[in-house]
């Protein structure tokens, strides 16, 4: 290989982008938040995108702490207004919202706007060939994945995207790995650049550790 191909090579990989799974703090402190609202419309995954019930009601306990900019919160996220804002200007067809209310017991909210959030987009661009991770079946008859495909992300994981298929998204869940979030540096940048707290990015190719169970 010539030297300039070296160095095209070695500019292409610079310009390649960063994938980070999205994990949240675990505080070991409960946010002072109870949902108020907790039937199945709402709660079931999947089901954000076309809920049609009344606006969900959350209530805040004072003597709790207060939440952060980002909580999960059953199969979704709890989501202060700021952080709705950003992720409606990073990849506003990542996400479904829905607008909260939230009420103090003996009292008036006076914190920002909550809602909750779900990751609609679903993209099978991960690169197997050269990710490293475990690769099975589901066995389990009771998972709606019966028999399908699934990663397995437990032990030493590394996560490698196709570009051209992830195209222009910035955020996106794993097929195959439904809990999974995905988002580009575009999304982490402007996540920290506003002072949101709540959520850890977590490097796609080297991801921390999980010891596997042993029986």
């Amino acid at each position: 290989m010539s030297s300039k191909q070296a160095k095209q090579n070695k500019r292409s990989s610079l310009r390649k982008r960063k994938f980070y799974r999205m994990e949240f703090y675990r505080t070991g402190n409960p946010s002072g938040f109870e949902i108020t609202d907790d039937g199945p419309s709402l709660l079931d995954p999947g089901r954000l995108s076309d809920f049609a019930g009344p606006t969900p009601c959350v209530t805040f306990n004072p003597r709790g702490r207060r939440p952060l900019d980002s909580e999960l919160w059953y199969a979704f996220w709890l989501i202060s207004d700021r952080a709705k804002t950003v992720f409606e200007a990073v990849d506003p067809e990542a996400f479904s919202f829905v607008a909260c209310d939230v009420q103090v017991s003996n009292g008036v909210w006076d914190g920002p706007r909550y809602w909750f959030c779900d990751v609609r987009r679903v993209l099978d661009a991960l690169d197997e060939e050269q990710s490293r991770l475990n690769i099975g079946i589901c066995d389990d008859p009771g998972s709606v994945d019966f028999g399908q495909k699934v990663y397995d992300f437990w032990g030493d994981v590394e996560l490698v995207f196709n570009d051209e298929l992830v195209g222009d998204a910035h955020v996106f869940r794993m097929a195959y790995a439904i809990d999974c979030v995905i988002c580009d540096g575009a999304l982490k940048d402007a996540w920290r650049s506003a002072g949101l707290r709540g959520m850890l990015f977590e490097d796609a190719s080297d991801l921390p550790l999980i010891p596997r169970r042993t029986s």
